[in-house]
C-alpha cells in the first residue's frame, strides 16, 4: 500500500471570489511521482482535527508560502514582510513540532524550511537583501521562471541529505526573500548559498526529518530532486 503523504496549503480565492484551499501542483505532482499517495491538509483544521488526522499518514510536507509572521521568532516587523497567515502559522508549527515528537517522516520546502527552523527555535532574516551581504539574488520569482537555476548548492559531505542525493554540489532555484538566520539547536546546517545561507538542514536521529531553502517540486528532471523525493515516500512507507 502506498504511504499517504499530507501536504500543507494555502487560503485563496476561486476566479469567482469564492475562499479555496489550495497548493501548488508541483507538490501533489512530486509526490505522486515518487509513488506517495498526497491529501491536502487545510488551515482550518483544529488542533484536535489534525491531532486525529496526522497519525494516519506516513509522512508531512510543509510547503512554501507566504512570510510567517515575525512575532513567532521574537523579530522586528520589515516592510517586505508579506501574505502573513496566522490560522496557517497556528497550524504548520505544532503540526511540526508533533512530526518531530511523534518522528513521522516530514520533508520542508521554502517557507516549509523556515517552519521548521523557527518551530524548533531558530530564527529568520525577514528581508535577505536588507539583512546580509550578498550578490546573489534569492528572490528571482517572479520576475523569472520557477525554474530557472538561480546559483549552486553545496552539500556537506557525509550527510544524509548528501547520501540522498548522490551529488555534492546542487543547481537550484531561488524564490524566497527571507532565510535562516539562527539555526534551531536541534537543526544540522548541511547545505549552503555560495554567499553562505544556509539552504538545507536535517534533524539528527530522526527517521526522515528535512528541509530545503529552494522549490524541488519544480526541479524533477534532476536526478538528485527526484532522490530526494523518492527517499522521502519510502520513509513515509516505513512509518
Amino acid at each position: 500500500m502506498r504511504p499517504i503523504i499530507g501536504i500543507t496549503t494555502y487560503d485563496g480565492k476561486s476566479p469567482a471570489g469564492l475562499p479555496i484551499v489550495a497548493v501548488n501542483t508541483a507538490y501533489v505532482n512530486a509526490v505522486l511521482q515518487a509513488g506517495g499517495l498526497p491529501v491536502l491538509l487545510p488551515n482550518q483544521l483544529s488542533r484536535e482535527d489534525w491531532m486525529e488526522l496526522v497519525p494516519r499518514l506516513g509522512g508531512i510536507l510543509l510547503t512554501g508560502g507566504g512570510d510567517i509572521d515575525p512575532k513567532h521568532f521574537s523579530a522586528a516587523h520589515h516592510p517586505m514582510v508579506g501574505e502573513v497567515d496566522e490560522e496557517r502559522d497556528s497550524l504548520e508549527l505544532p503540526l511540526l513540532r508533533f512530526a518531530v515528537d511523534e518522528r513521522i517522516p516530514f520533508l520542508g520546502i521554502c517557507r516549509g524550511c523556515q517552519v521548521v527552523n523557527i518551530a524548533l527555535g531558530g530564527t529568520l532574516h525577514t528581508h535577505i537583501p536588507d539583512q546580509t551581504q550578498t550578490d546573489i539574488r534569492h528572490d528571482c520569482y517572479p520576475d523569472l521562471p520557477r525554474t530557472h537555476i538561480a546559483h549552486p548548492v553545496r552539500v556537506e559531505e557525509g550527510s544524509q541529505l548528501a547520501a540522498i542525493f548522490g551529488e555534492p554540489l546542487l543547481q537550484v532555484n531561488s524564490l524566497h526573500h527571507q532565510g535562516i538566520r539562527d539555526l534551531a539547536p536541534a537543526l544540522k546546517s548541511v547545505a549552503y548559498a555560495p554567499d553562505g545561507l544556509i539552504e538545507a538542514v536535517e534533524l539528527p536521529g530522526h527517521p526522515f526529518g528535512y528541509a530545503v531553502q529552494w522549490h524541488p517540486e519544480w526541479l524533477t528532471d534532476q536526478p538528485p530532486t527526484r532522490n530526494l523525493f523518492k527517499a522521502f515516500v519510502d520513509a513515509a512507507a516505513k512509518k
